[in-house]
């Protein structure tokens, strides 16, 4: 099925982007990442005002996204 799309801005990419028809997109790779208040944010212009914080590093998961069955 065609797509139209508008303005399009990618400032960083690590991956793949697909625009248009796709029939499965499944993960192929997991990771955990800690990052403090605010640490996290992406844009253009990003202007965070944070105090004091803590991350919590602690993971009482063992898998937190199981990628078996992914094709």
């Amino acid at each position: 099925m065609p797509s139209v799309i508008g303005a399009v801005n990618i400032n960083n990419n690590s991956g793949t982007v697909n625009f248009g028809d796709t029939l499965n997109i499944s993960p192929k790779t997991a990771a955990k990442t800690f990052s403090g208040s605010g640490g996290g944010n992406t844009g253009n212009v990003v202007n965070t005002l944070n105090g004091v914080n803590a991350t919590n590093t602690v993971d009482s998961n063992l898998v937190d996204q199981p990628l078996f069955g992914n094709i």
